[in-house]
């Protein structure tokens, strides 16, 4: 059990670097916004990205604290801190990290007439992911730091106790295709293999410890709380001697759980001016068949007595063992089937200040006429265990100079109200570069900061 704690911690560690693309969806100087919505308007004959260079993204939030409130050099001591972060948060508060790294990608468009609409384009690629969510246990929390009696009659929630963790490589393959001059729709096929897998997210129960006036105190405890875990199991054995290295190299080559999922997207232009898109990404599930082993802790204990705790009194050794078999730590194997975190886009774009020395519609537009500028909206929404995630974003786009493109973004989310983002993409003859990252205001001091994301890669484009 410590060998698979150390994984966690490990991964959670290097990938601390949720979900939403915000600057990259509809930026379509970049092939990658192909990922955000298969659906995208953009103009290539073909791309490849650079191996392990292509797309490099990690994002992290967290709402409620930052690691300032935990870190600061104040001279406040830390527990203090921890429990002050602890009070002050909700059990909806949540930590969510989300890194990718596309190990190939590349795309062709099927071969025809340049202007006809019925033209397709394919694309391909492979990329790994490491996707972490944890809502703020915030009743186990208090529990652990003041203990209960100082809340006797508080009924303890064992459901705020909500995470999940995952590592796993992603293949995936989609067509997009011209219906018409002025509607483009998109979808894509993926195959997950998940290489590691922790989730508990549907726990329930209480701790009860009722007022008394006399002494004599009545504890009830309800357990039904379940860790799920996949391709960890071995690491349990303490004569295990797997390389960890290979166990990643195996699984990210389908070796892994396996799963299916699907994307799809649209663009529409009611005026050649005006752009309305959608997709949703990640409808999928993974069946954990492999390596997979669950911990419990179910069932009901009630104590009736003068030691409410497990902490004091000359009993308490007898009473923590009543207490491990009214309530055991079960080891079980069973399958499971986990959901992916489905995500939807939709955006509305206004175009404006016509390129007339454009030589290709290489921004995006369901006409001949490409624009220098645009506005737009967009919304993001996720799944997630409890309630979805929301964001919702206004930018403001523009071609800098011939190869130069930049795109402006104002994010209101969980997270925070004032997340100002700006990407860029410059194109070399063939070679594009791209770089994109949000809350810029908070760069001063990042640690201040409750979210954080980046994105930046190379691709080599044939207009």
């Amino acid at each position: 059990m410590k060998k698979i704690i150390h994984i966690l911690t490990l991964l959670v560690a290097f990938c601390s670097w949720s979900q939403n693309k915000q600057i990259l969806y509809n930026f379509t100087a970049v092939p990658q916004s192909l990922m955000t919505n298969p659906g995208a308007d953009f103009k290539y004959k073909w791309y490849a990205g650079v191996p392990l260079l292509s797309g490099v993204s990690a994002n992290v939030g967290s709402s409620g604290f930052s690691t300032y409130d935990l870190f600061a050099n104040d001279g406040v001591d830390f527990n203090t801190k921890l429990r002050n972060v602890v009070m002050k948060t909700n059990r909806n508060d949540k930590l969510a990290i989300n890194q990718q790294m596309e190990i190939f990608n590349g795309g062709f468009r099927i071969p025809g007439a340049d202007r006809d609409a019925s033209n397709a384009y394919v694309s391909f690629g492979m990329y790994q992911e490491f996707d972490m969510m944890s809502y703020m246990p915030k009743d186990l929390a208090i529990l652990a730091i003041d203990g209960n009696s100082n809340y006797l009659g508080k009924i303890f929630d064992l459901g705020d106790l909500s995470m999940k963790a995952e590592l796993l490589s992603v293949w995936h393959i989609g067509v997009h295709k011209n219906i018409s001059k002025n509607f483009i729709v998109g979808v894509r096929g993926k195959i997950y293999s998940s290489i590691y897998n922790a989730n508990s997210t549907k726990n329930s129960g209480y701790i009860y410890t009722g007022p008394s006036n006399i002494g004599v105190y009545d504890q009830s405890i309800y357990s039904n709380m379940q860790l799920n875990t996949s391709g960890l199991a071995k690491y349990d054995d303490e004569n295990n001697e797997s390389d960890v290295v290979k166990d990643i190299t195996k699984g990210a080559l389908l070796g892994g759980n396996l799963g299916l999922g699907f994307d799809a997207g649209f663009t529409y232009y009611p005026l050649q001016n005006i752009q309305i898109t959608g997709s949703i990404l990640d409808v999928g599930f993974i069946n954990h068949t492999k390596d997979v082993e669950s911990y419990t802790l179910k069932g009901r204990y009630n104590y009736r007595g003068i030691v409410p705790s497990f902490s004091s009194g000359a009993s308490a050794e007898n009473i923590y063992k009543e207490f491990q078999e009214a309530i055991p730590l079960d080891t079980i194997n069973s399958k499971y089937t986990t959901w992916r975190p489905i995500k939807l886009n939709s955006s509305f774009q206004y175009s404006f200040d016509e390129d007339s020395e454009d030589d290709c519609n290489c921004k995006g537009n369901g006409s001949e006429a490409v624009y220098k500028s645009a506005v737009g909206a967009q919304l993001f929404v996720m799944s997630t265990p409890r309630m979805p995630m929301f964001a919702f974003t206004t930018y403001f786009s523009r071609k800098i100079l011939k190869g130069l493109q930049a795109k402006a973004t104002y994010t209101l989310d969980t997270y925070s109200s004032k997340n100002i983002g700006l990407g860029l993409s410059t194109t070399s003859g063939p070679i594009n570069f791209y770089l994109m990252a949000d809350n810029l205001l908070e760069y001063k001091d990042l640690t201040k900061a409750n979210s954080l994301s980046f994105q930046l890669g190379f691709n080599v484009i044939v207009k």
